[in-house]
């Protein structure tokens, strides 16, 4: 391994710093919260798919956001798990591999915002305008506008890293858990500046935009539920917006939370795992949040379980004979 180190493909990635004593409870605390973030995710794709009843346009684009965080979490978790058991030292990435691992993160970043910038805009349409609500949001329409996010993701993360991968490298380490654009380009003694404007901008046009709209989207919902008397609308409104707004305010709070902690460098290794939030929180949560919440969602787990424990009931007694 030492002649890897100066291997310019080989790049040394600090990871997660984990005690000895806590190296098995950190790997089976990551291991299990990445299963529930499969199973719960992959769960609800499955029973929005199978279930037409649910084939509206609020499930389309839940289910849209359950396969952008199973591929989020996929993209950090299980790399972070390779890395436990392994001496900080010895912890080395092929460069193209940290290079798919940066575009993997920020796109499912960018997505992310965008998906939930596109429920916004579904529940103005369903509550300040439910008369054209089903004109408006056809599952067409719900079609066109995730492929429009996911490939307005795909884009600005392809010029990002585009802009890192063509710089010439001079160092070997990332001190980060993961791979990201500033860990790219800080390889680099080139002019950065090209690199600090775009990725600057780009995350002030998504931030800019994600919460502009879903802020002028929620001022407009809150204006037509205080004049409107109606409380069963109002109800189903406080219920469908929360549910969103919970949602959107975690990834905000995962996404800043590792930009606080790593302005001090007392916080050096705990913005480490914060860092680590937005690819866990998010996508172990949301499930969760959708589906207590959503009462179309619940009926179904519930009837699925229900069914299941009926089918067990009915296998008993023909074992028995």
């Amino acid at each position: 391994m030492e002649n890897q180190t100066f291997n310019a493909d080989i790049i040394s990635i600090e990871g997660l710093k984990v005690s000895p004593q806590s190296t098995a409870p950190a790997f089976v605390l990551i291991l299990l919260i990445y299963i529930f973030i499969m199973v719960s995710n992959i769960g609800l794709v499955v029973l929005i798919t199978m279930e037409r009843s649910l084939h509206g346009p609020m499930y389309l684009l839940l289910c849209n956001m359950n396969i952008n965080d199973i591929f989020g979490a996929t993209a950090i978790i299980p790399r972070l798990l390779s890395n436990v058991f392994t001496p900080i030292t010895e912890r080395y990435i092929h460069y193209i591999d940290c290079v798919v691992q940066a575009f993997a993160s920020h796109f499912h970043a960018g997505t992310s915002h965008a998906v939930l910038m596109i429920m916004a805009f579904d529940r103005y349409v369903a509550i300040c305008n439910p008369l054209r609500y089903a004109t408006i949001m056809t599952n067409k329409m719900v079609v066109k506008l995730s492929v429009g996010a996911w490939l307005a993701a795909f884009i600005s993360v392809a010029i990002l890293l585009g802009l890192a991968i063509r710089l010439t490298r001079c160092r070997r380490v990332i001190i980060n858990p993961f791979c990201d654009n500033a860990s790219l380009f800080k390889l680099s003694c080139e002019n950065l500046l090209i690199n600090h404007i775009y990725g600057l901008g780009s995350a002030v046009v998504i931030l800019g935009s994600s919460l502009g709209s879903v802020t002028l989207t929620y001022l407009r919902i809150a204006m037509v539920c205080l004049s409107s008397k109606n409380k069963v609308l109002n109800s189903r409104a406080l219920q469908t917006c929360a549910t969103h707004l919970a949602v959107y305010l975690i990834m905000l709070v995962s996404s800043f939370t590792p930009m606080i902690m790593h302005r001090n460098p007392k916080w050096a290794d705990n913005g480490k795992v914060a860092s680590v939030m937005f690819h866990v929180v998010p996508p172990a949560l949301n499930p969760i949040i959708y589906g207590l919440q959503c009462k179309e969602l619940r009926q179904r787990i519930v009837g699925v379980f229900h069914k299941n424990k009926v089918m067990d009931g009915k296998r008993g007694p023909t074992f028995h004979k």
